[in-house]
């Protein structure tokens, strides 16, 4: 019998292997990812980067479990998720992942505090509104809690949706164009927070960015191209 290794290989955070995904129907179906193919390991961070089109947000969104493919692997801390159905997915998603949308993606008529907590709750958590606070505190934001997304800058906006993101304590974070919407120096600082976030919780960061000095602050960098993941241009 073969020794057993005492320190074998880490299992995958993100193995997604060709993956196939259309969107739309019939005549007018657009093939957007064609065999794509990414391993992510526990702990790395990785940019995706490419033209617009490319598919490079969709992956992120298949990742995520978002988007279903049509054929292919996608495993996140080890859970086909094709393999679930979609309670099954929103359970996990929830307590797995944590989703930074350029676009905040905040409820209008819910506070900071409650756009953080009122997840937490669905998810079944008892301290929602304690937690939600502390996040939104680590954020730089304790003095906003109160606050409807309206009267809040950009950039605060996307600090609530950090807090939101990070509250379950997700292994996994996904971004995508998180600093699309803001200026250069607002941008500049949520990026340190979201990477910040991710080396303090150990947390697996891919982002999905247009700007060349966000994603050269990741670990790795990927480019995807006519539906699949090349290598990085050395």
């Amino acid at each position: 019998m073969p020794p057993t290794d005492p320190h074998p290989a880490a299992r995958p955070a993100v193995r997604v292997e060709d993956v196939r995904l259309s969107l739309g129907r019939g005549a007018a179906a657009v093939r957007v990812l064609d065999g794509a193919s990414l391993t992510v390991a526990p702990g790395e961070t990785v940019g995706i980067t490419g033209p617009s089109g490319s598919g490079k947000s969709t992956l992120l969104m298949v990742i995520g479990g978002l988007e279903r493919p049509e054929s292919g692997a996608v495993e996140v801390a080890g859970q086909d998720l094709t393999r679930l159905d979609e309670d099954a997915l929103a359970r996990f998603r929830g307590r797995h992942v944590g989703i930074v949308f350029q676009s905040f993606h905040l409820i209008p008529t819910m506070t900071a505090l409650e756009n953080v907590a009122v997840p937490l709750e669905l998810a079944g958590a008892a301290d929602a509104f304690a937690r939600a606070r502390e996040e939104l505190e680590a954020v730089g934001l304790g003095h906003r809690l109160d606050h409807l997304p309206k009267a809040l800058s950009g950039g605060e906006q996307q600090r609530v949706a950090i807090a939101r993101a990070l509250a379950p304590r997700p292994a996994l974070l996904i971004a995508d164009e998180p600093t699309g919407n803001l200026d250069a120096a607002t941008g500049a600082a949520i990026a340190d927070l979201i990477f910040a976030a991710q080396a303090s919780r150990g947390a697996t960061l891919v982002l999905v960015t247009h700007d060349a000095g966000l994603a050269a602050r990741c670990g790795r960098t990927v480019r995807v191209s006519g539906g699949r993941v090349l290598p990085a241009a050395a």
